[in-house]
């Protein structure tokens, strides 16, 4: 039963520097996922704070003194013999220089660069969490003048808009579809946006794209339908929804109200 396993709270920190690039450490031989890259940090020991716990560890990991900042993201893990709650802050401000103490290597990395780290599961969802820009676009049916309707997308992008889903449900098999949709990656690209395809796979990859799936189509895949270096979403309606989204590795969902989105 769940409630018998080991119960293990970890922190880890997302240190950013001046140019904001962030810090990953390589995990050393003879360790668990030895080889795989991770956000530094360790295990809260018994009468810590998490914020106490964080710092010891970034201490001894690391030969720094940090000030702890905000909560990016909390993601539970369950395996077979534990439970682990990855706990990870924000770290902005710290004395000393960052080195690998325990001879782990280490990589100041572009936040757009991360997704092509091989990292533990745990820490994939907060690759995600720091990727997130504060609005999702999702653009309107085209109608009848495709010129207008990149002209509207062009306009967005200009504006700061920072990711698009792309969706056309009343021709997204057509010709005409599948070449506004290549325009339109092309200008979400010239601007270093995030570009979705809404629903259609093949689509996507043959574009270079992400995928943003229907909730109806949740129930089709085991696992995840893209590569980890390509963005994956779900629109969902309910828990039993977000469940399978997490369970195929969507790097993010959006709750809808009704529709299949």
């Amino acid at each position: 039963m769940a409630s018998s396993l080991r119960f293990i709270h970890v922190l880890a920190a997302v240190i950013t520097d001046v140019r904001g690039r962030i810090l990953l450490a390589r995990r050393t031989d003879g360790r668990d996922l030895a080889g795989l890259w991770e956000f530094p940090g360790g295990k809260r020991e018994a009468g810590e704070s998490p914020e106490q716990a964080l710092v010891r560890e970034l201490q001894e990991e690391l030969g720094i003194t940090v000030q702890v900042g905000a909560p990016l993201i909390n993601v539970p893990q369950e395996y077979p013999d534990k439970r682990l709650h990855l706990d990870v802050r924000h770290v902005t401000t710290w004395s000393g220089i960052p080195r690998g103490v325990e001879g782990q290597a280490l990589a100041w990395v572009a936040p757009e660069k991360l997704v092509r780290y091989n990292m533990p599961p745990a820490d994939r969802p907060v690759v995600a969490a720091l990727r997130q820009p504060d609005r999702y676009l999702v653009t309107p049916e085209p109608g009848t003048d495709g010129g207008a309707w990149l002209a509207a997308l062009e306009v967005a992008l200009d504006a700061g808009v920072q990711r698009v889903q792309l969706r056309a449900r009343g021709e997204d098999a057509s010709p005409r579809w599948r070449a506004l949709a290549e325009s339109a990656v092309a200008l979400c690209r010239q601007r270093e946006a995030d570009v979705l395809i809404n629903g259609q796979l093949e689509l996507a990859r043959e574009l270079g794209a992400g995928l943003h799936l229907r909730a109806s189509q949740l129930r089709e895949f085991q696992a995840r339908p893209v590569d980890d270096g390509v963005m994956l979403a779900a629109s969902c309606h309910d828990r039993e929804d977000l469940a399978r989204a997490q369970a195929i590795g969507c790097d993010f969902a959006v709750m809808a109200g009704g529709g299949q989105h």
